[in-house]
């Protein structure tokens, strides 16, 4: 992380929050192959549907805990009293159609891993296996949603997914390095295209 304070970074970062900054730095748009990574972003990013990515991100930690670090098999064995109890944990975002999908969402996980042997070989193959760099110069250039996030949410409906719309989608491509969506001026930019070559 640059701790420099004429670091040019992206223009949503909130520089007053360290832990937003330290997100922007570290992970976002970095790209993940990690199954286990993949799927608590896809949570968290369910999660976070009508809310800003700020507040599901204070709360990581505790979701990292109450989601057994995010192990989709565990997960997607919780039951009733389990799902009761993640609805009584003050730490997460408390709203049963969220947790039930993310429940849901692991059995599905589970499913599409059996049959492309990952979960990162599907849902990289939504962008040919490798980022795309976009030409991102203000907030006004950023996409919502691409025919690239259409096709995965899509996708993933089709195969039983819940909270999963083309805006998540692309969230999670942002988030995962499947989009390189820094803006040109942004340091991580450049640091995360030499990272795609070696």
């Amino acid at each position: 992380m640059q701790n420099n304070k004429a670091t040019i970074r992206c223009p949503w970062v909130d520089l007053s929050k360290a832990d937003y900054v330290d997100y922007h730095d570290l992970e976002w748009g970095l790209p993940l192959h990690d199954d286990r990574r993949l799927f608590e972003f896809l949570t968290l990013e369910s999660a976070q549907a009508g809310l800003s990515w700020y507040t599901v991100l204070r709360k990581r930690e505790n979701y990292r805990q109450a989601f057994d670090d995010f192990d989709p098999t565990k997960v997607a064995a919780y039951d009733e009293r389990k799902l009761e109890s993640l609805l009584a944990n003050s730490g997460i975002i408390r709203n049963r159609l969220k947790l039930s999908a993310a429940i849901n969402n692991a059995q599905r996980f589970l499913e599409v891993r059996e049959t492309f042997g990952s979960f990162d070989r599907y849902i990289w193959g939504f962008v040919d296996g490798k980022p795309v760099v976009n030409k991102i110069q203000t907030m006004d250039d950023y996409a919502v949603t691409t025919k690239e996030s259409d096709g995965m949410s899509q996708d993933l409906k089709k195969r039983g997914f819940k909270f999963i719309g083309s805006t998540i989608c692309y969230a999670h491509m942002q988030a995962t390095g499947m989009v390189n969506d820094h803006t040109q001026g942004c340091f991580r930019r450049s640091e995360i295209i030499a990272g795609y070559e070696v």
